[in-house]
């Protein structure tokens, strides 16, 4: 069972991860089966975030009464101080529990310190002093902002998109984490869906000796997918270098990761799924891409007001605008059965 510690936190954990967000979408019941089974087969670092509606609520009931044998690691979006300490009051009533292990600042667009007015940072070490959270991290989709929090010595983890698409520049914020003793969280590790080989992008990570893999799990088979690769890891052979050499050259450059936070849209496009809608049914064929209610969300791009503001606000600086029409485009061209 390989193992990984993160960063000079000093948690040594099983190296397989599970992301809590997709959990939302299923009941309390399924949700706290899925983790206990979890739990059972090794894993025991769990990620989540006050933003991820029942997340928190559905990790709670599963670990109540065996909160020291987990790692929770949870998120806050707070702007400021006070909202700080409302979204740790509610993580940890939600959590059932005293202390989080890992509390991070949630994407937030700059790099939060000492001294810079938002008391972000201050209320961190403050909640820290008081025993309310045990290590200090931050997560980011921008780069400069990630580099920026290395930099700083600030923190103790940081959570950044990881996966075998990545740029050299992601490389590099890799080697400097390890370097600086701090702990990496690979997120959107399958890319968001459109990585569709697990072994491959398994295989990738596992030869970062100091990258942590969380994998946003929504069902027992994906759960048993991963387990599988406990006791035996996918090596990188050949046929899994050309399976990734092939994804690089058709992914590589301007495609949406479905990240959400471009969102919400003024007149209700569901970007991070809209944007990326052609990919998504050519990597994952699908009919339940072509639905009636698909079709339906795809054709609400035709009220895109070009206002600017999904664009503003994606993280890789993507022009989103065109992307939508992109996307539309070709996925009327697929409806029609010119292609699929």
């Amino acid at each position: 069972m390989a193992k990984v510690v993160l960063g000079s936190t000093g948690i040594t954990v099983e190296k397989n991860a599970f992301g809590a967000l997709p959990i939302q979408r299923i009941s309390k019941e399924e949700a706290v089966k899925l983790l206990r089974r979890a739990y059972d087969h090794g894993v025991t670092f769990y990620d989540t975030a006050r933003y991820y509606t029942d997340s928190e609520e559905k990790l709670g009931e599963a670990f109540y009464g065996m909160r020291e044998k987990v790692y929770i690691a949870t998120k806050t979006g707070a702007s400021d101080a006070e909202g700080f300490w409302k979204d740790l009051s509610v993580s940890l009533e939600k959590l059932q529990t005293d202390y989080i292990d890992l509390y991070q600042f949630h994407n937030p667009s700059f790099c939060p310190k000492p001294g810079d007015g938002s008391g972000l940072y201050e209320a961190m070490l403050e909640a820290k002093d008081k025993g309310m959270i045990r290590h200090i991290g931050i997560t980011n989709h921008r780069l400069r902002v990630a580099e920026e929090a290395v930099e700083s010595g600030l923190y103790e983890t940081l959570q950044f998109p990881f996966c075998y698409l990545a740029t050299e520049k992601d490389l590099e914020l890799v080697g400097k984490c390890a370097k600086a003793g701090m702990g990496f969280i690979a997120m959107k590790a399958l890319s968001g869906g459109l990585i569709t080989n697990s072994a491959a992008a398994y295989a990738f990570l596992a030869q970062y000796e100091n990258v942590l893999p969380i994998w946003g799990v929504q069902r027992e088979k994906e759960l048993d997918e991963f387990l599988s690769y406990i006791d035996n890891p996918p090596e990188m052979t050949e046929a899994l270098k050309a399976v990734i050499a092939h994804d690089r050259e058709e992914l590589l450059g301007d495609f949406c990761r479905g990240c959400g936070y471009c969102m919400p849209c003024p007149v209700g496009i569901e970007i991070n799924n809209c944007a990326r809608m052609s990919l998504l049914i050519r990597r994952s064929p699908s009919q339940a891409q072509l639905t009636p209610d698909v079709q339906a969300k795809m054709k609400k791009i035709e009220e895109c007001l070009h206002c600017g503001q999904c664009k503003s606000k994606c993280p890789y600086g993507l022009d989103t605008p065109t992307l939508l029409e992109k996307n539309y485009k070709d996925y009327l061209e697929i409806l029609d059965g010119k292609e699929i």
